[in-house]
């Protein structure tokens, strides 16, 4: 679904932008709520706990350090969660979305999770804590064209919370044209990725030199240890290989983690044409500013 411009409220009950945040987009029926682990008892003295809702939990996972999330779905919000204050550790945020004119059902609520489940799993941004995702429930066709409304509209609201639990890493996997696509060769080293609005997304197939020179960064070892510990870059003989796609807040620490020594990314990367991502997004722009 292409974006448009919208309106969005968020709204601290308590005044604390880090304690419970309460988000709407001002057009549309589904309000989300987020609640950090340890105010879990505010949520639950509040009107919506009694509600039908859809509720996502984040956090970290013990073994292997990604971030992880749980999706799940309930007739009553205050009975699951306080569930799972109990039973699973991993979380210490949980964001719940529920009907402004309280007209979710159950059944809205099992579609919601599936689809949620379903598009989380493709996305493949968090390691999500689901056993299964189980079959596609059987949803009457006016219904599930409102379950789809309603999740874009949940999917909104999670990512602007910093939750993109349904976004794609890579925009290319979106099917946009226009994605250009970059490269950093090298010794043991054939990267491709795309610039994004995040940084830049290594592509799922690149590899990167395993040996390091000595005045490699220790804080780049560390992402390397990290990278492979989660299982996304994989050894493999001399290479590391990336097994999926996976963004770095930079194209410096993009291309000093595939050639294995210091390096500047802007350079580094180069177009089809052998054109720098410095001169194709930061000189370009210079030159539409000055003209």
């Amino acid at each position: 679904m292409p974006n448009h411009p919208q309106t969005i409220q968020i709204f601290l009950p308590d005044g604390d932008p880090q304690g419970i945040r309460v988000a709407e987009i001002t057009t549309r029926i589904v309000r989300v709520i987020e609640v950090p682990r340890n105010l879990i008892q505010h949520f639950l003295n509040m009107p919506e706990s009694g509600q039908v809702g859809v509720y996502f939990l984040f956090g970290e996972d013990e073994t292997s350090g990604r971030e992880a999330a749980y999706i799940g779905q309930t007739g009553l919000l205050r009975q699951r969660l306080q569930q799972h204050n109990v039973q699973k550790d991993f979380w210490n945020r949980a964001v719940i979305a529920v009907s402004l004119t309280q007209s979710l059902t159950t059944t809205h609520a099992t579609y919601l999770e599936w689809c949620s489940i379903r598009q989380a799993t493709q996305a493949n941004r968090y390691l999500l804590q689901n056993a299964t995702a189980g079959a596609q429930p059987y949803t009457p066709a006016p219904m599930e064209a409102d379950c789809r409304e309603i999740h874009q509209t949940i999917r909104i609201l999670l990512a602007t919370l910093s939750y993109p639990l349904f976004e794609p890493v890579s925009q290319s996997g979106e099917g946009r044209a226009d994605v250009r696509t970059y490269y950093c060769r090298g010794p043991d080293t054939d990267g491709r990725a795309e610039y994004t609005s995040e940084g830049m997304v290594v592509k799922r197939g690149s590899t990167g030199r395993r040996e390091t020179v000595p005045s490699y960064p220790d804080r780049a070892k560390g992402v390397r240890e990290e990278l492979i510990a989660q299982g996304i870059v994989t050894i493999q003989g001399n290479h590391l290989r990336f097994e999926s796609d996976h963004v770095f807040k930079s194209p410096s620490a993009a291309s000093v983690f595939l050639l294995g020594r210091p390096s500047n990314g802007w350079t580094e990367w180069v177009d089809a044409q052998g054109r720098s991502l410095d001169a194709m997004e930061r000189q370009s722009l210079d030159a539409s500013l000055a003209s």
